[in-house]
């Protein structure tokens, strides 16, 4: 059974690539809309819902769950697209602030550790960020089944990045070291735990835990920091990059990130595609 639900989720995917390059831009996104407003009250839609509640008030909620379930799918659309879109077109889409902190980052050469929260795309930030400083190393969750996630490999590689799988094959943080110590860029996505190492902060007031790997990795490198975010636009996307934090130990730095983190979310809280567990006690 497992070995044919495995083929089922791979066809699936493989024809969702194919038919969503077929179909003009609209009628995709209205399909991935519809699709997604479905999950309202299932286990997408209920888990958006618990994490959205601490970001905004009871009386945009709904309207908020909705809209994140928009983006979600405007996300989803949007990659299955991306690799037969043209990368110049796109990135004249993207509106960058803060890149001269990046620029900073990049000149002190002790590497840039890029943090990042799971909304927008991210995925044409890296578009971006390959052509402003070349190619960048990200860890990716490995995907069931195996053929599933080496689509996903293989069309972010064709994006000009390097993955690096979080498990399945050797551990990340050897060759994430060096390529921060060869004064590379990493991008990690920060705000979901995947393994054990997590740190306890106050996010939005309330106990959360992020990932410590950010910060672990900026305290034994020297690395710079760099809290990032992406959002959608009307017509595009938006890509900001804050200061380098200051780096102490790794409970210090992560609450930081965390207070970075909190000031994109709540800027553009219907972008953040989480219905993973963060907090550690129920509203």
């Amino acid at each position: 059974m497992t070995a044919v639900r495995d083929r089922l989720i791979d066809t699936g995917y493989a024809a969702g690539w194919l038919l969503t390059r077929a179909l003009p831009e609209p009628l995709a996104l209205r399909l991935f809309t519809a699709i997604a407003l479905r999950a309202e009250h299932r286990a997408t839609g209920k888990g958006l819902r618990r994490n959205l509640a601490r970001l905004v008030t009871p009386d945009h909620l709904d309207d908020t769950v909705r809209a994140a379930l928009r983006s979600y799918a405007r996300y989803w659309a949007e990659t299955f697209r991306l690799p037969a879109q043209d990368p110049a077109a796109l990135r004249h889409r993207i509106h960058v602030t803060g890149v001269e902190h990046l620029d900073a980052a990049r000149a002190a050469g002790r590497g840039v550790l890029l943090a990042l929260t799971h909304s927008g795309n991210w995925d044409v930030a890296g578009l971006w960020l390959c052509a402003h400083a070349g190619r960048f190393t990200t860890v990716a969750e490995r995907l069931r089944p195996e053929s599933l996630y080496r689509r996903f490999l293989a069309y972010r590689e064709s994006l000009g990045f390097e993955i690096l799988p979080l498990s399945g094959s050797a551990p990340p943080g050897r060759t994430l070291l060096k390529r921060l110590r060869a004064n590379g860029i990493v991008c990690l996505l920060a705000d979901r735990v995947l393994t054990g190492a997590s740190v306890p902060v106050t996010l939005f007031g309330e106990p959360a835990r992020l990932p410590s790997g950010p910060a672990h990795l900026a305290v034994i490198t020297g690395a710079a920091l760099v809290p990032a975010a992406t959002w959608f636009t009307d017509d595009g996307w938006g890509l900001r990059f804050h200061p380098a934090l200051p780096v102490t130990d790794i409970a210090g730095t992560t609450q930081l990130l965390a207070e970075a983190f909190a000031a994109d979310l709540a800027a553009h809280p219907a972008d953040w595609h989480m219905p993973h567990p963060v907090w550690t006690a129920p509203r």
